[in-house]
């Protein structure tokens, strides 16, 4: 059952004297905001039953989630954060006496709303804004980045390691709750990181010797991986659920282990027989969806997660976002962004500003097609006088220059707002974090739009 607002008034905001019960600023301006009703409909439409226990109170959740990416807190430290802030917790609406709720239950509750929240937040926000006439959407600039994944460097070796160790783990659980189907299981692990550790010493020799010995390692590391999933397979198909939710759970997760190592397996075996260009490659047993992108930095040849793009109007707020699995050329991005503005603001932007990344003759046409007046696009490669010409214009220099700046928001977003490293696993999981990010990013220049 949805809880929306917590009404209930206790003896200490009586007693409490005034400059306690006064907010910061900064929160105080977020906390008019977030009391629009606007932020308390997404929540409705997630809750169409009256029926069941009572949530964590909406304006309450969205409070403590301002406050966890605000600071980029983890769950149990945002917990105690509020616990002992009188200040934080006027914020969060939440009575002195009152106990924060617990940091699973924010856990399920993020991912029960899910990144389908996130959006509607974003939209909500940028809807107040607009009705606040703070926010202008003349001009549009994109530009994508990485998002990291919370994951190890991968290799073909560690990556088998972490399945072995998972469905071990597993196994041990089985030997709980269906014992007769544990029988015979081997423990391969303290085998396993024998030879993850013989290979540290082999690639100190930096021999061509040493990168055959390497791939013989792989091999045998495969092997080992191998008989364990199926061993793990056997014992899946001895446990007898009957019905137990518990035994069923765990056969799932058996069987889902089993079949990732396998992929894994399979992958490190393409690796040693010398193909090393692998389409849709697993580089974590953890977020099987994220993917290796390479965008030329010089200081990291490949960055593992997803790609983002980010769209930005001149009255700096981001308006637009979408993540990617893989590493989709740039090009095929321009559209969607124009189109999520059109269909958030009801018209095409009058000016678009990208990178030559996005360049193209179908692109521009498409701009053209879609009501943007100013397209400032440079082209690729070797230009014919007239393009030249046609790019040294004012307005398409100006443009430029504002494109330029959306760099500085790429990096204050990863700086300060998480976007540089995914906390949540999945494409899901990371699109609840950009959103969340974006959100709190937005929320906090409204407050010095609005001051």
């Amino acid at each position: 059952m949805l809880k929306i607002e917590n009404n209930q008034l206790t003896l200490w905001d009586a007693l409490l004297p005034e400059p306690l019960r006064k907010l910061p600023e900064e929160l105080a301006i977020i906390d008019e905001l977030l009391d629009n009703p606007a932020f308390l409909s997404p929540f409705i439409e997630a809750h169409p039953s009256r029926r069941g226990r009572p949530t964590v109170p909406a304006e309450t959740y969205l409070r403590l989630m301002y406050l966890k990416h605000r600071y980029n807190l983890g769950y149990e430290t945002l917990v105690q954060e509020v616990s002992d802030s009188l200040t934080w917790r006027r914020f969060c609406r939440i009575d002195l006496d009152a106990k924060v709720p617990d940091s699973t239950t924010l856990i399920k509750a993020r991912k029960r709303y899910g990144e389908a929240m996130t959006e509607a937040l974003n939209g909500s926000l940028l809807q107040v804004l607009r009705e606040k006439q703070v926010l202008r959407t003349r001009k549009l600039r994109t530009d994508t980045t990485v998002i990291e994944s919370d994951i190890h460097h991968p290799t073909d070796a560690t990556l088998l390691q972490d399945g072995v160790s998972v469905m071990n783990r597993l196994m041990k659980q089985v030997r709980k709750v269906a014992s007769q189907a544990a029988q015979g299981f081997e423990d391969k692990s303290q085998e396993m990181k024998r030879k993850i550790l013989s290979i540290a010493k082999l690639l100190r020799r930096r021999t061509q010797q040493s990168w055959e010995d390497l791939n013989a390692i792989t091999g045998d590391v495969a092997d080992l991986a191998e008989s364990v999933c199926t061993q793990v397979e056997h014992a899946a198909e001895a446990i007898k659920d009957k019905g137990k939710a518990a035994s069923s759970a765990l056969k799932g997760k058996l069987i889902e282990a089993a079949s990732l190592t396998r992929k894994l397996v399979a992958q490190a075996r393409q690796v040693v027989s010398g193909n090393r260009i692998i389409p849709e490659r697993i580089v974590s047993f953890f977020d099987p969806e994220a993917r290796p992108i390479k965008k030329g930095k010089l200081g990291k040849a490949a960055e593992f997660g997803y790609k983002v793009r980010i769209d930005e109007t001149e009255s700096g707020f981001v308006t637009g976002y979408e993540l990617y699995a893989g590493n989709p050329s740039d090009d095929n991005l321009l559209e969607p962004a124009i189109e999520q503005h059109i269909a958030r603001f009801g018209q095409a932007p009058h000016a678009v500003a990208t990178d030559r990344g996005f360049a193209s003759a179908a692109n521009e046409k498409a701009a053209e097609t879609l009501g943007v007046a100013r397209i400032s696009m440079p082209t690729r490669g070797k230009k014919s006088k007239r393009r030249t010409e046609h790019e040294k214009q004012h307005w398409f220099q100006n443009l430029q220059r504002y494109r330029a700046a959306g760099e500085a928001k790429i990096s204050l977003l990863k700086r300060k707002y998480g976007l540089s490293r995914s906390r949540y696993r999945g494409l899901a999981g990371s699109k609840t974090w950009v959103g969340f990010g974006i959100w709190v990013h937005n929320l906090r220049k409204a407050t010095q739009m609005t001051k």
